[in-house]
């Protein structure tokens, strides 16, 4: 009976994940607590899972990735990159190359960040849409996870899976073999074929702008001093040289839906308008209406040197995500104003402040000089403009290389565990000053380590309770008198549908129970089951949902839901077709 409460428990997390309107680490929780209260986990193994060795081994893997970022390891070689010339396959290989290659040994989110805004200055400066570069940049950090145990979650998962049916844990490199065979497999067809199924999204805008988004959603007050003062809508359409939509109008705190063409303007007025980057600085200067967005800053105007506006894209783990600026004081809490919001796939209709932001939006922000940089990273946003090569930096790179390449010849040469190995690595680049130690926390994917923790013991109850053991004879039944590699296609094929609408972390804790148990009852052995796993949940190209680096491009690149199925469909099935003859040669079954 215990195992039908899990399975119904699992059905109702599942359909979380997909709704996504609650976040996942508390549906995780939620999972937790709602088998311990029915007393299928122990009360006392409750919150084991906070202390497994996969969870101490990704929160030091994060923030040995951070200190990595910090050293200038990445600034460096994006320098170089940026060199390669305007040839867009070129630009595509050496990207995607660069980045699965970081995404190999750090977070793949933290990889893609850093050589997305290399990327849309390639685009820039080349002429080419940034949409044809920033989803397979997006696609190949999924790819170079996939090639170590650290390179993703799910790899350190499956390991410590591995360490419990066999007794020993895969090794650092063990995933080297098949992952690199796919990640080359993956990066010739995306630089070769795979881009050329994007859309290539230009729009109106300039081919000078640093990158290409949907048109913003903006607010502009009319001001006694305003050239537009009192003429009509009619009479301000018909003048503008700027290509602006005007699409409200707010008068007293009331707003006008789409005014009419003889509604007068007056002092005090705000215009609810929609527009590129150029053309609303035309509009601003042509009219000299104000940007709303909150108060001014005391001696500063829009354009003085001391006052920057910086376009940000919204990071899938940014405390802004669900909120709107007025809810969460973005002015009194991070210092900056919000002047604008463009979002790809969605039409805006709320007053600016009561936008609720989403993941993947494009907001611009105005803020002091000295502090905006600092605002940004508190508010878990990307800048999108060219960075420069970070001063004083590149000295520190053979440090971080050393303390990283010394923690993994401990752990090969067996002489410490993993998650023994790369904590002593963190408390390093910690006490070296590489990281200094208010970015330790600041480091660390929270709800990363809360999803895992909370989902390890149900993962663990799914077992305990026979429910793996269910699973695993429909399997069998299903593949009952096929070929051994039909029956491991079908792990891969599950664990990419998963992976595509939930959490990969999640994803694998499920599948991992249900790949040993189809080992055992076939008599082969389960490494290569757990490897099907460990593939098929770095495989989430179909959704921009499926994982953070598919958010993230979403709306730079002005990406549709349905683009991603482009590109990813045919993707998932080169992984498939090559992926399973290459698992099956390095680990026989």
């Amino acid at each position: 009976m215990d195992h039908i409460y899990v399975f119904i428990t699992l059905i109702i997390v599942i359909g979380l994940f997909v709704w996504g309107k609650v976040r996942h680490d508390l549906v995780a929780l939620i999972a937790l607590l709602a088998l311990s209260v029915l007393g299928i986990i122990p009360a006392e193994k409750a919150f084991s899972g906070f202390g497994h060795p996969a969870v101490i081994t990704v929160a030091a893997v994060l923030i040995i990735g951070k200190a990595l970022e910090n050293s200038g390891l990445i600034d460096v070689l994006g320098k170089w990159v940026s060199r390669v010339g305007d040839n867009i396959t070129i630009q595509i290989l050496t990207l995607s190359l660069l980045v699965a290659v970081s995404s190999a040994f750090m977070n793949n989110v933290g990889a893609l960040a850093i050589l997305m805004p290399v990327a849309l200055n390639m685009a820039k400066r080349s002429g080419n849409s940034p949409s044809s570069l920033l989803m397979p940049l997006a696609f190949a950090s999924l790819l170079g996870g996939m090639t170590t145990m650290i390179g993703t979650p799910p790899n350190i998962i499956i390991a410590t899976f591995r360490a419990g049916e066999t007794g020993e844990t895969f090794g650092m490199f063990d995933f080297s073999p098949v992952g690199v065979g796919l990640v080359l497999s993956g990066l010739l067809f995306i630089t070769l074929a795979g881009w050329r199924l994007l859309p290539k999204r230009s729009g109106k805008k300039s081919q000078t702008e640093s990158f290409q988004i949907d048109d913003y959603i903006t607010e502009v007050k009319v001001t006694k001093n305003s050239k537009i003062c009192g003429l009509t809508i009619g009479e301000l359409n018909a003048s503008l040289k700027a290509d602006v939509q005007i699409l409200g109008l707010v008068r007293k705190k009331k707003r006008i839906h789409a005014p009419g063409d003889d509604e007068g303007l007056i002092s005090n007025d705000i215009i609810i308008l929609e527009s590129d980057t150029d053309s609303l600085k035309t509009f601003v200067d042509d009219t000299g209406v104000e940007l709303v967005g909150g108060k001014k800053f005391r001696k500063d105007a829009v354009g003085s040197k001391d006052i920057n506006i910086d376009e940000v894209v919204v990071m899938p783990d940014s405390p802004l995500t669900g909120q709107t600026a007025s809810g969460i004081k973005i002015r009194t809490r991070y210092g900056v104003n919000l002047l604008a919001v463009s979002r790809r796939d969605k039409q805006i209709h709320k007053r600016l402040d009561h936008i609720a932001f989403r993941a993947g939006d494009v907001i611009m922000l105005q803020g002091r000089s000295q502090t905006i940089d600092d605002a940004i990273k508190a508010m878990g946003c990307l800048p999108l403009a060219p960075r420069g090569l970070r001063i004083g930096f590149q000295k520190r790179i053979l440090l971080s290389l050393t303390i990283f390449i010394t923690s993994i010849v401990l752990i090969i040469i067996g002489l410490l565990p993993v998650h023994i190995a790369f904590t002593l690595a963190a408390l390093g680049v910690t006490l070296t000053g590489l990281l200094p130690l208010k970015e330790i926390y600041d480091s660390i994917d929270w709800t990363v380590i809360v999803l895992l923790g909370a989902m390890i013991p149900v993962g663990t109850a799914l077992e305990t309770t026979g429910g793996a053991d269910l699973m695993a004879n429909i399997l069998m039944n299903l593949g009952n008198n096929s070929p051994p590699w039909l029956l491991l296609a079908l792990i891969l094929i599950i664990t990419m549908m998963l992976s595509d609408v939930i959490n990969n972390a999640a994803t694998v804790v499920l599948m991992a129970p249900i790949a040993i148990n189809v080992a055992q009852g076939m008599g082969f052995s389960s490494d290569p089951f757990l490897m099907a796993v460990a593939v098929g949940g770095s495989c989430a190209f179909l959704t921009p949902i499926g994982h953070q680096s598919n958010t993230l491009v979403m709306g730079p690149g002005g990406y549709k839901f349905s683009d991603y199925l482009r590109m990813g469909l045919l993707l998932e099935l080169i992984i498939l077709l090559i992926g399973i003859p290459l698992i099956l040669f390095f680990w026989p079954l």
